[in-house]
C-alpha cells in the first residue's frame, strides 16, 4: 500500500428531524488571546498544543474555532470504546493494524485534532504520543483536568512532547456577554452573577440552568429596563436532576440527611456537641468531592449549585424541619 499523504476530513451528517431537536449553538464569546494562541501553536512549522481544563469549560468549542477553514482530521475518545482498540482512529486506518504501520498512514496529516483525549483506548494513546514523538503531525490535542487519562496521553504534557494550555473559567463579563446571547435578552447584573456562580465555569452547566430558568418562565421584567431578572428557587428540570444526581440520588439515608442539613444551614460546625453533623458520614462525602471542609472546621457544600437544588427538592415538610430559624438559615439562602 503506497503511503497517503492526505487523510480527508470526516464529517458527520443529521437528518432534518435530527437538526430540528438540536438546539442552535451559542455565538463563540470572549477567549481572544487564547484562540490566537491556539492558531498560533498549530500554524506550520509547529508541533501543536495540548489543551486541558475542567469539564464544561469550552475546550472543544475553542479548538473548534481554531481549525474552522483548516484542512484537519478528527479523532475523539469516548467512554464506550476505550477497550477496542485504535478505536477512536478507526475511520483513518484499515481495519487490521499495527502501532507501526498506523504511524507510518498517520504521518501524511498535516493537522490532527483529538478531542477528550483522556477517553483513548491504550492503542489509540500509544498512536497519538508516538505520533508526537515522531513529530511530523500537527497536533492539537482536548484532554479534561481530573479525569482518569492513559499514561501515553499525559505524558504529551508532562513529558514536554507537547507545550500545554491549562483554560481558566470564562470571566464574568464574558459570561454576561453569552448569557444575553443565550437568552437573547439582556439580564440584570444579579442574575447573571447568581447564574454565573452556579455554573462555576462549566458553560454546558450554564447553558442547562439559562434553558431551566427560562422554561419555567422565571425571567420577568425588571421594570423601567430593557432587562431581565431571575429571582426564587432554582427550578429541578430533567437536566438540571441529572447533574446533581449525586447528591439527589443518595441510597443511605444518613447521607441525604447530612446534605440536606447542609443546604438549609451551610456553613455548619464540626462540633460533636452539637449533634449536627456526623462524622464518618462526612468523612465519606468528603472522600466523594461532595462537601469541603476549612481550616476552622466550617463544613459547606462543595458545588454551589447542590444547595438550591437540595433545598428546591426538598418536600415542604422537610424544608420546615430543616429550616428552623432564620438567623441559621440565612448564609445559605442569601443568593436566592
Amino acid at each position: 500500500m503506497s503511503r497517503p499523504t492526505h487523510v480527508p476530513v470526516t464529517t458527520v451528517t443529521t437528518s432534518p428531524r435530527d437538526t430540528k431537536a438540536l438546539d442552535a449553538p451559542w455565538p463563540f464569546t470572549g477567549r481572544a488571546d487564547e484562540l490566537e494562541l491556539v492558531r498560533r501553536s498549530v500554524a506550520a512549522g509547529r508541533s501543536g498544543l495540548v489543551v486541558t481544563g475542567p469539564a464544561g469549560a469550552g475546550k472543544t468549542r475553542l479548538v473548534t474555532e481554531a481549525v474552522r477553514g483548516a484542512d484537519c482530521a478528527r479523532a475523539a475518545g469516548t467512554p464506550e470504546t476505550r477497550d477496542i482498540p485504535f478505536a477512536a482512529f478507526a475511520h483513518l486506518l484499515p481495519e487490521t493494524v499495527t502501532l507501526h504501520r498506523a504511524v507510518h498512514l498517520l504521518s501524511g496529516v498535516r493537522l490532527l485534532l483529538v478531542d477528550d483525549a483522556h477517553l483513548l483506548d491504550d492503542s489509540s494513546a500509544a498512536l497519538l504520543h508516538q505520533l508526537a514523538v515522531h513529530g511530523r503531525v500537527r497536533l492539537l490535542v482536548v484532554a479534561t483536568d481530573g479525569a482518569p487519562a492513559p499514561d501515553a496521553v499525559s505524558r504529551l504534557w508532562s513529558g514536554e512532547l507537547l507545550p500545554r494550555l491549562a483554560l481558566a473559567p470564562l470571566p464574568r463579563e464574558d459570561t454576561a456577554e453569552l448569557l444575553t446571547a443565550g437568552a437573547d435578552t439582556a439580564l440584570e447584573p444579579l442574575t447573571v452573577d447568581r447564574l454565573h456562580r452556579l455554573g462555576r465555569g462549566d458553560l454546558r452547566l450554564l447553558r442547562e440552568l439559562l434553558t431551566a430558568v427560562r422554561q419555567e418562565g422565571l425571567l420577568v421584567p425588571v421594570p423601567g429596563t430593557d432587562q431581565r431578572a431571575w429571582r426564587g428557587p432554582v427550578p429541578v428540570t430533567r437536566a438540571v436532576r441529572e447533574r446533581t444526581a449525586r447528591v439527589l440520588d443518595r441510597v443511605r439515608t444518613e447521607e441525604r440527611e447530612t446534605l440536606d442539613r447542609l443546604a438549609f444551614a451551610e456553613p455548619l460546625p464540626l462540633d460533636p456537641d452539637l449533634d449536627a453533623l456526623d462524622l464518618r458520614t462526612l468523612e465519606d462525602l468528603e472522600a466523594e468531592g461532595l462537601v469541603t471542609v476549612d481550616g476552622d472546621g466550617a463544613t459547606r457544600l462543595a458545588h454551589p449549585l447542590h444547595g438550591p437544588v437540595l433545598r428546591a427538592a426538598a418536600g415542604r415538610l422537610r424544608a420546615r424541619r430543616l429550616a428552623r430559624t432564620a438567623d441559621r438559615t440565612g448564609p445559605a439562602l442569601e443568593a436566592e
